[in-house]
């Protein structure tokens, strides 16, 4: 039978405090990673995400290097944030993490950072929850590149979620359908230091923290 020691249990005490220390060091990283995403949008006017559907959208899901992996049966799996429109403004970010798998005779990995604009009240509606799936709770749809795509199509028209990826700086309309949403509560525990949902923080309730600074500046500016 293992009988800890003094110095094994001391040990474990330094780790665990040092947990959400670490915890909201990997936040705050996460964050100014979305930042760098935001800011790039745009950069690429001919290639990039629409500015003016960036400007219609309710709220905005940033998920930076999101981890893809297929070997004969791919899944996928991420951390970001969502932001949404509150009087003319943007909330405070709300801790996302994006689950999902799909079934096929393929090999490889990758890391991609994902752009997911909400696109009506609906949408918003189901990222109030604590939990929705893509294509199920919400229709989405790839969304177009270019500087003046406009929503030609009925996939465009409908959708609730509009869906981007980018790869090596270069953007791709990517649908995610099957994709799961959730609330990641470790983000938003070290970002607020207290229990907090993500409808209270995208509903405007909550101040945003300093280390979100550079996140929101970057939505400001669309």
């Amino acid at each position: 039978m293992f009988r800890p020691t003094k110095r094994f249990v001391l040990a474990l005490a330094v780790v665990v405090a040092a947990l959400p220390a670490l915890v909201l060091a990997d936040t705050r990283e996460r964050l100014d990673e979305a930042a760098e995403v935001v800011r790039d949008l745009l950069r690429m006017p001919d290639k990039g995400i629409p500015a003016d559907l960036f400007a219609k959208a309710d709220c905005v899901i940033v998920v930076p290097s999101l981890k893809k992996a297929a070997f004969g049966i791919g899944g996928e799996f991420g951390r970001g944030f969502a932001a949404c429109r509150v009087n003319d403004a943007w909330s405070a970010p709300a801790g996302i993490r994006v689950e999902g798998g799909s079934f096929g005779f393929q090999i490889g990995a990758s890391a991609t950072d994902v752009v997911m604009l909400v696109m009506s009240r609906r949408g918003m509606q189901k990222l109030l929850s604590s939990r929705f799936t893509l294509g199920g709770d919400a229709s989405v749809a790839a969304g177009p590149l270019g500087r003046s795509a406009e929503a030609k199509t009925d996939a465009l028209m409908t959708a609730e979620i509009l869906g981007w990826s980018r790869s090596r700086g270069i953007y791709a309309g990517v649908s995610l359908e099957g994709s799961t949403l959730r609330e990641d509560a470790d983000a938003n525990d070290a970002m607020y230091g207290r229990k907090v949902s993500n409808r209270e923080v995208l509903s405007g309730d909550v101040k945003a923290p300093e280390s979100a600074a550079r996140f929101l500046a970057a939505l400001a500016k669309h």
